[in-house]
């Protein structure tokens, strides 16, 4: 099969290697969508991981092969697959911090090599643990391209559940990417009025057609008096920081009330220091929150939300690329350009 093999310092090639064999309990799925997610980007970018590997975990497809013990899946379905999959019974677990599960840090999906998710390939092989709590059906009429949101989906819904957001709040989403945009559409379901900055104006357009006010971060006296404007004065009862760049959390605290929670989203560089002031938690009551990677409690509703429609996210896909062309695709995604946004990759396209 053709995979898109990470080779380190910074370089991916498509390459023919072996189609995965498969064991007891597990599945193989050929993969018709994977979008590429900034957490594979810095993978690629940053050299985080030992290669080679096949990164891709927003995978959706249709199972080829079934193993030995396998009741719930068979040949044909159509499903999405979670990479990770907490095992329930731990302390963290015992506690929904699922992401800090040793077994949740098991990546499940392989296409070869070690397991990195696959999804930037012909073919995946899902493991048994999350072939049992991991995967889901794709109802009919759903398109793979939709249905591989599921995954992002349930991050954002995750963070948004953490901040208990009132229907009487005001909040601030810092960035307009596919996730921000996101953020958006969950927080304006819970009611709250949303403030939400980009630099890109096509995305700041998106925004305000998902229900925010939307701003130029570089016009920061403009955005916080329109935050201070929203909330009688007082500043945001939530601020989500879903991009990373110099001096956001540093904003996020400022445009924030007293006992406000702010949430960091895309800090996810162990480089990456924040210079903030200890009054601002400490005097200010105000609540610094972290939120990584999916909740395995919320795989349901996060499927529905996706495959019901109700969520607009094929209003976030701006480009789709087959395998050949997955290095044109991280470019896009890497360097977003005026109207770029999510990057799909269909494996099974030639061209």
């Amino acid at each position: 099969m053709n995979a898109a093999v990470y080779l380190g310092e910074g370089r991916v090639e498509v390459q023919c290697i072996p189609t995965p064999s498969i064991g007891p309990g597990e599945l193989l799925v050929r993969v018709e969508s994977c979008g590429i997610c900034h957490t594979d980007l810095k993978k690629v970018e940053y050299n985080l991981l030992p290669p080679p590997r096949v990164y891709g975990h927003e995978t959706a497809g249709t199972v080829v092969a079934a193993g030995a013990d396998v009741k719930k899946y068979a040949a044909g379905d159509r499903v999405i697959v979670f990479h990770h999959i907490p095992c329930k019974n731990c302390f963290y677990c015992q506690r929904s911090l699922y992401s800090q599960c040793s077994v949740y840090k098991k990546v499940g999906v392989t296409a070869g090599f070690e397991p990195a998710g696959g999804g930037f390939s012909q073919y995946v092989r899902v493991m048994d643990w999350i072939v049992e709590r991991g995967v889901e059906k794709i109802p009919d009429g759903v398109s793979f391209d939709q249905a591989s949101w599921v995954e992002p989906v349930n991050t954002c819904l995750k963070a948004i559940e953490l901040l208990d957001i009132r229907p009487d709040e005001t909040v601030v989403i810092l960035g307009q990417g596919p996730i921000g945009l996101i953020f958006t559409m969950l927080a304006r379901r819970k009611g709250a009025k949303i403030l939400a900055s980009d630099t890109i104006p096509f995305r700041l357009e998106l925004a305000q057609r998902f229900g925010a006010a939307a701003f130029d971060p570089r016009a920061a006296d403009t955005f916080e008096c329109a935050v201070k404007g929203a909330s009688s004065g007082r500043g945001a009862d939530a601020v989500i920081v879903a991009t990373s760049a110099p001096g956001l959390v540093q904003q996020a605290l400022r445009f924030s009330r007293p006992g406000a929670k702010v949430l960091l989203f895309a800090q996810t560089s162990v480089t990456e220091r924040i210079e903030i002031s200890g009054a601002d938690i400490c005097v200010g009551e105000r609540m610094l929150l972290g939120s990584y990677s999916a909740n395995a409690d919320l795989q349901a509703e996060s499927a529905r939300l996706v495959f019901s429609g109700d969520l607009p996210l094929e209003q976030l896909v701006s480009h789709r690329v087959s395998l050949n062309d997955i290095t044109q695709g991280i470019a896009i995604a890497q360097r977003p350009s005026e109207r770029s946004l999510k990057v799909i990759v269909r494996p099974q396209e030639s061209e």
